[in-house]
């Protein structure tokens, strides 16, 4: 026959217990509370982890893609995103259009890289989408 289990108690008992017989009380890694942070605090860090409000190199790129390629190549194509290596990704519609951007990708990368916060653009990438 099993030996039954011995009673549980709660967090505060146990606490008591071990404070009685000497035992420290260590908290899991995972359960170590973290010191409390201002909804003003949080707000802020998580509106500059997603860039919210903020001006970010590729909604530079869209404001401006029309200027940079030209309107029939840019009713074709758009910019996507911007790689850590400083790849601008461009998804294009159309085979000649993709050619052309080919063609003129280091005007068109010198262009970009004068605008506001997009000096970090070294390359493009034109992909078919």
């Amino acid at each position: 026959m099993p030996e039954p289990e011995p009673p549980r108690f709660g967090r505060l008992a146990e606490e008591l217990i071990g404070e009685f017989r000497g035992i420290p009380t260590v908290e899991p890694r995972r359960q170590v509370r973290r010191p409390a942070k201002t909804i003003t605090e949080e707000v802020s860090d998580l509106l500059e982890k997603f860039q919210i409000g903020i001006q970010s190199p590729e909604h530079t790129i869209r404001d401006h893609w029309t200027d940079l390629v030209g309107p029939a190549n840019a009713s074709y194509s758009h910019p996507a995103m911007i790689d850590p290596r400083g790849k601008l990704t461009v998804l294009v519609k159309h085979a000649v259009v993709r050619n052309e951007l080919f063609m003129h990708r280091k005007t068109i990368v010198a262009r970009i890289r004068e605008l506001p916060a997009c000096g970090s653009v070294k390359d493009l990438t034109i992909r078919a989408g």
